[in-house]
């Protein structure tokens, strides 16, 4: 029973591994058993032994870059258009942009201000909406950066951005009326320095995207960012 248990144990722990890669591990463990026995006992995948996505968006999260569309209403029912584009490691957001066209020449110059100056990333993560045209896919070839769109209808495969694009609208836009355009712009490059320099987020340990030292000695002063929406904590 305990060989059984084994077998079935290492075929889960080793999804990769046949009946010959088992048996023969089992035989460096001095268990002398035929490899038709090793077979019958394995733990039968329900699914293929690749590489899931979330596996690859945990694997390759310091390589990969995401990014998304959202819809912004105005005071007068205009609709305008945000741009985040984020890093996976740390969640900090590289560009944060407003347009009331967004054409896939203005994504493409997004992206260019958002990585160009650094190394571009090895993989980009979006859906597959109809303004990332041409000119966009062209702009990624040319920066060497792979285009992974999601599959349809599957938008939890860029979970990531969709969280970070809630939490724009938990944390500020539901609470803030929008004038136009460059009110938003302004609003949202607010935002971006409230995110990445003092939101401190579960996923990272509750630090900030942008590392924040401890301060243990001084006066704890707050200071209001926002509009007040929010508050930063400072000692002096």
């Amino acid at each position: 029973m305990e060989i059984r248990t084994l077998i079935r144990e290492m075929s889960i722990a080793n999804p990769l591994w046949g009946a010959p890669r088992i048996h023969g591990e089992l035989l460096k463990l001095g268990i002398d058993v035929s490899q038709t026995t090793v077979a019958k006992y394995m733990s039968r995948p329900r699914r293929p032994p690749s590489q899931g996505w979330k596996t690859f968006l945990r694997n390759h999260a310091d390589g990969i870059v995401a990014m998304d569309l959202f819809v912004v209403p105005t005071i007068l029912f205009k609709l305008l258009y945000g741009l985040v584009v984020m890093s996976h490691d740390r969640r900090k957001i590289l560009h944060l942009s407003t347009t009331a066209h967004p054409t896939a020449a203005w994504i493409a110059r997004q992206l260019n201000e958002a990585v160009g100056w650094d190394r571009a990333p090895r993989s980009i993560i979006r859906d597959r909406d109809g303004a990332y045209g041409e000119v966009f896919k062209r702009r990624l070839r040319a920066m060497g950066i792979r285009d992974r769109s999601i599959a349809p209808q599957s938008p939890w495969q860029n979970g990531t951005c969709e969280r970070l694009i809630g939490s724009i609208r938990r944390d500020c836009l539901d609470h803030v009326v929008i004038f136009g355009e460059r009110h938003l712009r302004h609003v949202l490059q607010s935002y971006a320095h409230y995110h990445n320099q003092v939101r401190t987020h579960l996923s990272l340990g509750k630090d900030a995207p942008v590392s924040r030292a401890v301060r243990s000695a001084g006066r704890i002063l707050p200071i209001p960012l926002l509009g007040g929406l929010h508050h930063h904590y400072v000692r002096i």
